[in-house]
């Protein structure tokens, strides 16, 4: 009955993609990983959901992205009230950005390529810099939230100057791999990364040609025939409350008031990666980080607004802008309650030792031609049914850089798998902090979101599964 530990985290991405009801879905999950550390016993199962929760916010990094998500809903109401978002959108029009399908979801791709510094940040920026663009062409906001996510995680790990970098560098090291030796073999394992390169540039074919097809094409022609963004009776991961907020009347239109803010969140993901890390962008801390550069920004914002800049007054008071983040932050309280939900969810599976089951029960034998693709397919499971590619990271690489020395295969190959199939979670997976984070920023049904990205995703997976296979052939 060792299968059983796989439950909880399949019951829950079963229900939610059948019910769509997300958070229910995730409680019964949890709910019955709870019973089933505390053998069987479902009202000891309800105790330990409850510690469960608790528990997510020991931990510094988790509690961090729970503040990152509520002061995210502070910065998106200010830009908003500001007059930031309706200038940009007038301000990249007039110089063609954005004007046509083609334009606005090349500029989605193009700015997540440009922020490759923390996941999370690249899935907000898109968003805020898209979604106004996205609304005013009646583009439906499944897309914007498939290049959020599309050009997040994978683009971390392909430019991985980052923590994400860093935390792989440690996990080879680990394993006694060299300093000097690790940082050639991950540059190695990024080229063999197959599936985060087909997910660059099958966004970016989306992108230039408008091509699509399943769910996502039929929430396209929704939104093209008959201007919902959303589809009915959706849930976004944004309340409209937020979303909707429009400058007063007499407040101008400028671009500034979005840019402004936005350019000293991500460099002030630079300066915490720097100050973390004590003088190294690969070894500071990627929660930490981000957490203080949306703190920051929403300083910033709230002292450039106060500025006497507009007719000789503020364009928001400092009690006015600080209303304003409180509301937006009341309104992305569904956000952080799910979050803390899958990290709950989390912490229950590894609990349960479900990455090393899977694990075990491929075992090591067979041919080794195929390894690298079999090494690709449990990282996909590991990572979609936990929701996190550096847990899957961190169970697969001890398992595959062992295998590549005694099978005698490429390490780098065998590295690219692993890499490969934790992208696929964090690209796919509902229970991922950054799909979350996509849907929150596309203002997205967090159920539409992963409904209409994961054939993309199983499509991608397929081709570099064969890719996979055929490297280790002639390997």
């Amino acid at each position: 009955m060792d299968w059983i530990v796989l439950l909880p985290p399949v019951l829950a991405i079963v229900l939610a993609l059948w019910t769509r009801q997300i958070y229910l879905s995730l409680f019964v999950g949890l709910w019955l990983g709870t019973t089933l550390l505390q053998g069987g016993n479902p009202v000891a199962g309800l105790r330990e959901l409850g510690d469960q929760l608790v528990a997510v916010f020991a931990s510094p990094g988790n509690t961090m992205i729970v503040l990152f998500c509520l002061l995210v809903g502070g910065l998106i109401a200010l830009v908003q009230a500001s007059g930031g978002v309706a200038g940009f959108v007038a301000w990249a029009q007039r110089r063609g950005w954005g004007r046509t399908r083609r334009g606005a979801e090349v500029l989605a791709w193009a700015v997540g390529m440009v922020i490759f510094v923390e996941s999370n940040i690249t899935s907000l920026t898109v968003g805020a810099v898209s979604r106004p663009l996205f609304d005013k062409l009646q583009l439906a906001r499944e897309k914007v939230a498939f290049y959020c996510d599309a050009t997040s995680a994978p683009v971390c790990m392909s430019l991985p100057l980052n923590a994400w970098g860093a935390y792989v560098l440690g996990l080879l090291v680990a394993q006694g791999t060299g300093a000097s030796e690790a940082v050639g073999l991950l540059v190695t394992g990024v080229i063999f990364n197959f599936f985060a390169w087909l997910a660059i540039g099958f966004a970016l074919l989306l992108a230039l040609t408008g091509w699509g097809f399943g769910p996502m094409r039929r929430a396209e022609r929704r939104a093209a025939r008959t201007g919902a963004l959303t589809r009915p009776g959706s849930r976004p991961m944004m309340s409209e409350e937020v979303a909707g907020i429009k400058p007063a009347a007499d407040v101008p239109h400028r671009a500034y008031n979005l840019l402004v803010p936005l350019s000293v969140m991500i460099g002030m993901i630079f300066a915490g990666l720097y100050i973390t890390g004590e003088g190294s962008l690969m070894e500071g801390s990627g929660s930490t980080a981000v957490f203080w550069a949306v703190g920051v920004a929403v300083a910033a914002a709230m002292v450039l607004y106060a500025l006497p800049v507009h007719q000789r007054r503020s364009i928001l008071s400092p009690s006015e802008a600080t209303d304003i983040v409180l509301k937006g932050s009341a309104g992305l309280v569904p956000v952080t309650l799910l979050i803390v939900l899958a990290f709950a969810l989390g912490q229950v599976s590894r609990a349960l030792e479900m990455g090393p089951y899977i694990v075990s029960v491929v075992g090591e034998g067979g041919p080794a031609w195929w390894v690298p693709a079999l090494i690709f397919l449990v990282g996909c499971i590991v990572s979609f049914t936990l929701g996190s590619s550096w847990t899957a990271f961190a169970i697969m690489v001890p398992v595959a850089m062992p295998l590549a020395e005694g099978l005698g295969l490429a390490p780098g190959l065998m590295l690219g798998a692993v890499l490969s199939g934790g992208v696929f979670g964090d690209y796919a997976s509902p229970l991922s902090d950054t799909s979350i984070i996509s849907s929150m920023a596309a203002a997205c049904d967090h159920v539409d979101h992963v409904n209409t990205q994961l054939p993309y995703a199983l499509l991608l997976a397929g081709v570099a599964m064969i890719g996979f296979l055929l490297a280790g052939v002639l390997a």
